[in-house]
């Protein structure tokens, strides 16, 4: 994550790959696959994936924190960063049951039709986007995630959740040629 020029399409095909990758992973698991353990965490290989799915949903809410808290003095959004830090364990708590829940009641099928819609959504609010607004920063809880940093900008924000993808998708234990 930085502050260079974003490449758009770049953006953009790295949001087409995840959305073909997860509706492949869909596609190719069996139930008995989506039921196994990952590795590394807690769920199952559908609780993880809808883990996945949920860091491209938070994606709109951010951008309306951001851009809140772009017109506040500096110090609110990095108390209000320091303040979400200090309530960490409460949100691991609600982030491991949000996809024990989630998955259950979205299923297979659902997951897919929402991955496609908020890809959807963010494509063409990635094209919306001014160029100057891509550079609006806010203070982010470092400690929630392992790719916030202090301060992200809008541009960081689209590139945030295929990072987190990419990251939990090396968790998934499915076969080889499904993730």
């Amino acid at each position: 994550m930085g502050t260079s020029p974003m490449d758009r399409q770049a953006v953009h095909a790295e949001l087409e790959r995840a959305r073909m990758t997860f509706h492949r992973i869909l596609d190719d698991a069996s139930e008995a696959d989506l039921r196994r353990s990952t590795e590394g965490t807690r769920w199952t290989n559908e609780q993880l994936l809808f883990h996945m799915l949920f860091g491209y949903i938070l994606i709109r809410p951010l951008l309306v924190l951001l851009r809140i808290f772009v017109r506040l003095p500096r110090r609110v959004g990095r108390g209000f960063a320091r303040l979400l830090d200090a309530g960490t364990k409460p949100f691991d708590v609600v982030n491991y049951l949000g996809p024990v829940g989630g998955a259950r009641i979205l299923g297979r099928r659902r997951m897919g039709i929402t991955f496609d819609r908020v890809i959807a959504f963010l494509h063409q609010r990635l094209d919306a986007e001014r160029e100057a607004d891509l550079a609006l920063t806010m203070p982010y809880p470092t400690r929630w995630d392992p790719f916030f940093r202090d301060v992200m900008t809008v541009a960081d924000l689209y590139r945030y959740p295929t990072q987190h993808f990419d990251f939990h998708r090396r968790q998934l234990t499915l076969t080889d040629e499904d993730c």
